[in-house]
This record gives C-alpha cells, structure tokens and sequence, in this order.
C-alpha cells in the first residue's frame, strides 16, 4: 500500500491463502445476509419461493422494507396502491379509456379538467403516450397518496422526485405520465409507467420494491418536505386509531408480536404504548374480536386482519351512501339502507332504478351502483371492474342478479373427451366422442379452455393446438368461476334507459308494459321507487285503455293479446320513417323468416329495446341488437329473421366476412 487511505479488502480468515476459504467465508455472510431478511430470526427454516424478489429494485425493497419500527412511527406515511395492467386484447382499449378517466373534469383544486404531466413538460398528450405504448405487454399504474398530502399546494415536485428516485432505484430511466386529484380527502397523484425499460426490453419490477421499496422512498421525500412527524402528532394518531373499527397499525404491530398460539401481550415498551394497546384490546373484546386470558395475556383470532379489513369496507361504503344521500337532500332509515351481497345464499336478483354510479377503488378500477329497488331501499351494489357493466345513466332502471360460480357443463364436457383421449382435448376428439355435436359447438369448449388460460393458467396449449387437461379440471374449473366472479360478481341488465316518468305515455314495449302482463311481476312495496312505480303502472294502465290496447271492467284489466309485439312495431315504424329522412333512403321491414344482408351500421337505442342498423343496397333495415354486432361495424354481415331474434351465421359472401 503506497498511503493509509489505499488499501485492498480481502475475504477470509486473518493470514488464509488461496480462494477455497474466501469462497467459504463469503457463502457463510451471504447465509447470514438470507437468514436476517428471509428467515425472521427462526433458525433452520427456509423461506418459500413467492416470485417476490424477481424483477428490478429487489435489493433496494427488501433494505428499505426493513426500517426498524420506531423510524416507521416517526415517518410521514405515505399510501401506494400498485396495478400491472396487461395491454394485450382488450388491454389497450382499457388504458385509453384510463387516460380519458384520470383527466376527466372535476379534479383539480378549481374542480377544472385534469392535466397530465411528465419529468420535464407540465402537459403530456395521452394519446401520444399510447402510441408510444402499443405493442406494449404491459404497463403500471400507481396511485401515490401521502397522508399529509393537504399541506402540498403541487403534487408535481413530489412525484418528479420520486420517479427520479426510483429510475436509480430499479437501474433504467422511466417512461412515464401522471395527473394530481384534489377531489377526495386525501390529494393523489395516478402515474402510469410504461412496460419497457430504456433499451426496449420488458420492464419487470419485483414484488419486494413495488409493496415496499416504493412507498418507503415517497415516504423519505416526504419527511424531507415536512418533516417527520412530532410525538404529539404520532400519539394523537394512535389515541384516533383505538376506537376504529377497520384494520389499524396497532393491529398490526399486535399482530407481529403474537406467537403461533394467537397470543398477545397487553405490555409494551413504554407506558403510552401500552395504554394504546390495552385500549385496542379492549375495543377488539367488545367487537368479539380479542379474548383474555390472564392479566395480560389476550389470544386473537388467526382471521383478524381479513375481519378488520371487512369492516373497514363496509364503513366505506356507509360513508359513500351517506354522502349520496346528503347530495340529494335526502336521509333515508337505515332500515332502507342495505348492502347488496350477491354471494349470499338468500341472495335474490334486484330490481330498480340507479341513483348513482361511482368508483369505489382507483387502483383495481372497481365501481358501485347505488340502486332504489322495488323493494323501497336502497341497495350499494358492487359491480366490480367498470368495463364489464355499460354505463347507466341516473334514472335507468335495471335487473341485478348474481353471476353463476358453478362448473359449467361444458367444463363437464371438456373433461369427459379428455379422460378418453389420454388427458388431451382437440375439437376432433370432441367429434368423435359425441358425432351429434357440430363443430361450432366445439369451438365454444375451446374458447372456454382458452379464457381459462389466460386468467387462471387452469390450462395448456400446446402449439398445435392441443390441449393437456389436468385430472383436477373440474375443480380448476370452479377457480376459474371464482377469479371471474370477483371481477364480475353481478350481471346488469338494463331494463330501461329511460328513467319511470317518462315511461308513461310513449308508444314502445316498455318496462311498465311488461311487467303488467308478466306472470311473476316484481313485488312492490309501497315506498320508495316501489310507490313511485306502482303510481307509474296505473297511469300507463290508463293509457293503454286509451290507445285501445287494454281494456278495464269492474276493476279489473285485461291486455290485448299480443300487446307488446304491436307497441314494438309502432316505435320501429316511428323510428324507421325518422332515420329514413335523416338517411335519406327508405326503411324496409323485416318479415320473420327473411334474410338480413347488408353492412351493420351500428346500434339504435329506442324504449323497446336496441336495434341493429343494417344498410343494404338501397334501403336499409332495423332488427334486434346482440352484444356480438358491436365488433362489426361498417362490415357485411347476413342472417335469418326468426321470431325476437337474428340467426346471425359465419361465412363469406360476395359482400365480406359476415359474423355470428
């Protein structure tokens, strides 16, 4: 060495030669580094691989997720809510209407339209960051909240810093677009981030940085911003959380401590923490959620946290009906307030109109509707992922029911061909196991087998097509179900877009209308939309008698035979003469059993229902609507007029591709 300051470190022992004892000396630190991060301090046991640490910033989450427990008190807290959103398929289409939803109006500290920003411009256009973005496989979403988040005039300085932070974190420059919300309690900032690192290549960012890497470095720049929290703000905090009823870091820190029997200690390091605990404990006892036994000695049950979590939701959801209510002027029971819950057993499918539809969760982009039902309450319905349910607008009125979790007779099916096919299904095997079934009929098993695929990994494709089912495909079926049915745990159907009063005296098949010649129309108590539809359906009585459609004698009513039919037809005659002089070509009725051939043009929306507009040559037609359409627009399509419905059928013609 030429100074005291130039020195080479060497691994090993104190005079060892040769690599073999420095390779042992640094397997021996590399299982000590593992045993403090993976094994908690129990010796023997290895941590079970989760895939947490594979992806950028592994390292840096890992240190910083391991802050000791008084720096975690001490420091701003900072709320972080992560989302890895696939672009492909109806990806991309979902990230558009993303974009249009972060910079909607009503968001800024003015309630004006949001603005997105990025490292170095104040105004980014979305659509051009897309562009950017197609071909992506995936993209990151992060809703960054930080608990003071009122004492910032700008979100901007905050979220640059963090970005730049987190580019060293995880080793690559970002691509990255955001926009600060000040129209919550708390101020936000969305970001979403590009999939690609800054040589084109997937961006994969592990587990460990994204749940806790991430939060602590917002949480840093925060402190240096305000500075950490003072002793009277940490236990004016925690004095708040006592009497919560929702998951509280209290919880928490009582959690950690407790040993494999659930049992908790009342005792903590200082007198106030130990006042904190006792009263939580207190609180959990009266909430039937901790028991005592012995001086200070409390057992907790192993499902707390998940029953916390639970209550803490369904206060959410009070708040947000209340504030609803309160917009409106109105306060209802609580007996009239009721939480639809579609996975009850005694759950029954929901009819009414919508007050409200709104975003319960940001992150994983769940909605609610807030329905008053036939019933007279008022129903906080959780429609899950918004793109699964159409909008509504305040007024319309719609069917609610559970979406079905059993295995599918197809899934029956699917595993039936396979068992005789040495575990392997193709459309082929299916044709020969059953010769009645058609080979649409197949494709529909494999579609099924591919969308399990694809959400659950419930099954493989091999390349040509073949599919390897696994013995437990039935119960793998029914996890398919499961997965969906938390994305979609309700089917919305909507019976009416036109909201009740306007229902009463137009000539159309109408909600009004059918429910006066159903069988089983729905019970309607006399309050609330129930009595606002009871009034409705005696003056669309009346004016049914008027128009000759019924007739009314000693009290009672009776409907003319095919009443619905006629009221379709005079609104589709109506419509067809009105889109003629807008079209500027003659409308052309459809017969049942005629065919339908021409280029689909788009819905029409009208009180009996929606119609598909299909142009011909010269003259254009109007039959009823299936979802299916909708991906064909501008393109030929053909089938057979067949009752209420359309034949659509697969095929070229001289005209293009038509569809089914």
């Amino acid at each position: 060495m030429s100074s005291d300051d130039d020195f080479e470190p060497r691994l090993g022992r104190m005079r060892a030669k040769g690599n073999k004892k420095a390779r042992k000396y640094l397997s021996r630190v590399l299982a000590a580094a593992n045993l403090a991060h993976g094994g908690a301090g129990v010796a023997g046991r290895r941590s079970r691989f989760d895939g947490s640490r594979i992806g950028r910033g592994s390292g840096v989450g890992r240190v910083l997720g391991s802050r000791n427990r008084y720096a975690a008190f001490r420091a701003r807290r900072v709320i972080i809510k992560a989302s890895t959103i696939k672009l492909v398929g109806k990806g991309f289409g979902a990230a558009r209407a993303h974009i249009r939803y972060v910079e909607r109006d009503g968001t800024t500290r003015d309630g004006a339209r949001g603005q997105l920003y990025g490292a170095e411009a104040d105004r980014v256009d979305g659509k051009a960051f897309l562009e950017k973005a197609e071909g992506d496989r995936h993209q990151f979403r992060f809703i960054v909240s930080p608990e003071d988040g009122a004492e910032y005039d700008d979100l901007k300085g905050l979220t640059r810093r963090l970005m730049t932070r987190m580019e060293e974190d995880l080793g690559t420059k970002l691509d990255w677009v955001a926009v600060d919300h000040f129209n919550t309690g708390h101020p936000h900032t969305h970001i979403i981030v590009r999939g690609k690192d800054d040589r084109g290549k997937d961006l994969i960012v592990a587990h460990e940085y994204i749940t806790h890497g991430m939060r602590e470095r917002a949480a840093e720049l925060v402190d240096l911003d305000l500075g950490p929290r003072t002793n009277d703000a940490i236990q004016a905090r925690l004095y708040g959380e006592v009497e919560h009823e929702r998951l509280t870091s209290i919880d928490r820190a009582m959690l950690r401590d407790a040993d494999a029997g659930e049992l908790v200690s009342s005792a903590a390091g200082s007198a106030f923490e130990q006042t904190i605990r006792m009263g939580r404990l207190r609180k959990l006892e009266r909430l039937g959620l901790a028991e005592q036994m012995g001086a200070s000695t409390w057992r907790l049950p192993a499902d707390l946290a998940d029953t916390l979590k639970r209550m803490g939701e369904r206060g959410d959801v009070i708040r947000t009906m209340q504030r609803a209510f309160a917009a409106r002027g109105t306060t209802p029971a609580l007996a009239d307030q009721a939480i639809y819950e579609p996975a009850a057993p005694d759950a029954r499918p929901l009819v009414g109109r919508v007050l409200e539809r709104g975003l319960s969760d940001e992150a994983s982009d769940r909605h609610y509707l807030l329905v008053e039902a036939t019933d007279g309450r008022t129903h906080y319905v959780d429609i899950g992922k918004g793109e699964n349910v159409e909008p509504h607008a305040t007024g319309a009125i719609v069917r609610i029911e559970p979406v079905a979790t059993a295995v599918r007779e197809a899934d029956r099916t699917v595993a039936g061909v396979a068992a005789a096919n040495g575990g392997r299904y193709t459309i082929d095997a299916h044709l020969r196991h059953d010769p009645s079934a058609t080979e649409a009929f197949a494709e529909t098993h494999a579609r099924r087998l591919e969308a399990m695929r694809r959400l659950t990994r419930g099954a493989t494709r091999e390349a040509d097509g073949t599919w390897i089912i696994a013995p437990d495909h039935l119960d793998r079926a029914a996890a398919y179900e499961a997965a969906r049915a938390k994305d979609r745990p309700v089917a919305v159907e909507t019976l009416s877009s036109q909201p009740l009063e306007r229902l009463i005296g137009v000539e159309g098949a109408t909600w009004l209308d059918r429910e006066l010649v159903a069988d089983g129309p729905a019970a309607l108590r006399d309050a609330g939309f129930g009595h606002d539809a009871r009034e409705a359906q005696t003056r669309r009585r009346q004016w049914l008698v008027a128009q000759g459609l019924a007739e009314e004698a000693n009290g009672i009513t009776t409907y003319q035979v095919g009443m619905i039919a006629a009221l379709q037809r005079r609104e589709l005659l109506r419509i067809g003469v009105q889109l003629s002089g807008e079209m500027g070509m003659p409308f052309a009725e459809t017969e049942p059993g005629a065919n339908v051939t021409g280029i689909y043009r788009g819905p029409v929306d009208t009180i009996s229902g929606r119609l598909a507009l299909v142009e011909k040559s010269r003259e254009f037609t109007l039959v009823p609507w299936r979802p299916i359409l909708d991906r064909h627009v501008g393109k030929s399509v053909s089938g057979i007029m067949r009752g209420d419905g359309v034949s659509w059928s697969f095929g070229r013609g001289r005209a293009g591709p038509s569809i089914s």
